[in-house]
């Protein structure tokens, strides 16, 4: 029977402890469970995410634009303290639209990226001035109809699917047949089509993967980012202002898994884009993360309802689960499912552990949290948090399933 090893300290070494009890925004989890006023629910750090943006603005090159890929968390008040941090957000529905509007961001630097947008959300970033990433050509011509019709003049960008992928991301993006972006080989035409309009032509999106912890897949994915926008620059009729060249920095999850080496990746970059500079002049440079600037600061919290024994395994049954946090039940692009970092919050540096499950109320088997997991002995009444949690948690979850009540989003 496989056991998961303990919580790593790598992973705790954000969050204080204070008496037994984890410490979150500089509040106690269970002072904070009592001002929330029930459980479960997700809390959010703003001080680790001030210091992750600071962290990629000493390391990254000069000059580089960081933006926000507001899909990863799209909490309101996670969305306005980023605003004040970052150069731009990238959304990707007309409702994101809205809340990355309300922050005060100018609509320039607001990017709407997607494979199949209605032609509503087309007309609403149009009239918003927002930068349209252009996913199909059909998408160009409905854009090209709806300006004429509107009397508007819209921005737009080409978002590119490159003839590579990101080596070892633990979601590939780009390279063979995507549904996202335009071949690149088909770019050209699209281009020398967009020359034919009165379109604002911003520049070109080139994305190939995500949660990448290896830095040498990276350094590659840039080489090979900056070579092909050096082709389509080159032999564009029309004028390139933006590149941005994607995001694809991991976080660390499981056991055996490293943080990059941010320093490493930024010096390389550095390097690439000062080759490549007299081929693109005045061009800006966007990175666009989402994942690494939250998920790390995030957390999840449930409360155990029942501990019980079935044929010598112990359950602790919550009321979280994955209709709250698919991610962390290992049924959102795990292929073979892993326990994200479990702790007891409110036990936190006590030595009596076991071995257990954590489970939640809901009527199947894949409603789990933590699978044969050492963990400090737990009670009734106790506090299970889930760790890495700040990204892709309660949006991108099950929330209807079974109609139990939505958990609360708290920014400390």
């Amino acid at each position: 029977m496989k056991t998961s090893q303990p919580l790593h300290n790598a992973l705790l070494q954000p969050y204080p402890v204070e008496d037994h009890c984890l410490v979150i925004g500089g509040i106690p989890l269970t002072r904070l469970m009592q001002r929330i006023g029930r459980t479960p629910f997700y809390a959010y750090d703003r001080r680790l995410i001030r210091e992750r943006v600071s962290l990629l603005r000493q390391h990254l090159p000069q000059g580089v634009h960081l933006h926000y890929a507001m899909k990863a968390n799209p909490m309101p008040a996670v969305v306005q303290h980023l605003a004040q941090l970052v150069d731009g957000i990238d959304v990707a529905s007309a409702g994101e639209m809205k809340i990355a509007l309300d922050t005060g961001i100018t609509p320039e630097n607001i990017s709407f990226a997607g494979p199949g947008k209605s032609r509503q959300e087309l007309a609403c970033a149009i009239a918003a001035g927002i930068v349209l990433n252009i996913e199909s050509e059909q998408e160009l011509t409905a854009i090209i109809e709806l300006a004429e019709q509107m009397s508007l003049r819209p921005k737009v960008a080409i978002r590119v699917n490159p003839d590579f992928e990101l080596k070892s991301s633990g979601m590939k993006m780009g390279g063979g047949a995507k549904q996202f972006g335009i071949d690149a080989e088909t770019v050209p035409t699209i281009l020398a089509r967009i020359a034919r309009t009165n379109i604002d032509f911003e520049g070109l999106h080139i994305f190939s993967g995500s949660q990448n912890l290896k830095a040498e897949a990276i350094q590659e994915s840039h080489e090979k980012t900056l070579q092909l926008a050096v082709q389509l620059t080159t032999a564009s009729p029309v004028r390139v202002r933006t590149i941005n060249i994607g995001g694809g920095l991991g976080i660390p999850y499981f056991p055996g898994e490293q943080p990059l080496d941010l320093a490493v990746i930024g010096s390389n970059l550095g390097k690439l884009l000062a080759e490549v500079a007299p081929a693109l002049p005045g061009v800006r440079f966007v990175m666009e993360l989402g994942r690494y600037l939250v998920g790390e600061a995030g957390i999840y919290v449930c409360k155990i309802l029942d501990k019980k024994v079935s044929r010598g395994q112990v359950f602790l049954v919550t009321d979280g689960g994955l209709h709250h946090h698919l991610a962390a039940s290992g049924n959102f692009g795990q292929v073979i499912r892993k326990n994200y970092p479990v702790a007891i919050g409110n036990k936190m540096s006590m030595t009596d552990t076991e071995i257990v499950s954590v489970v939640g109320p809901l009527c199947t088997p894949l409603d789990l949290l933590a699978d044969r997991m050492m963990l400090t002995r737990a009670e009734p009444g106790d506090l299970v948090v889930v760790f890495q949690s700040g990204a892709y948690g309660l949006t991108a979850s099950p929330l209807a399933f079974l109609g139990h009540p939505a958990p609360t989003e708290v920014l400390v």
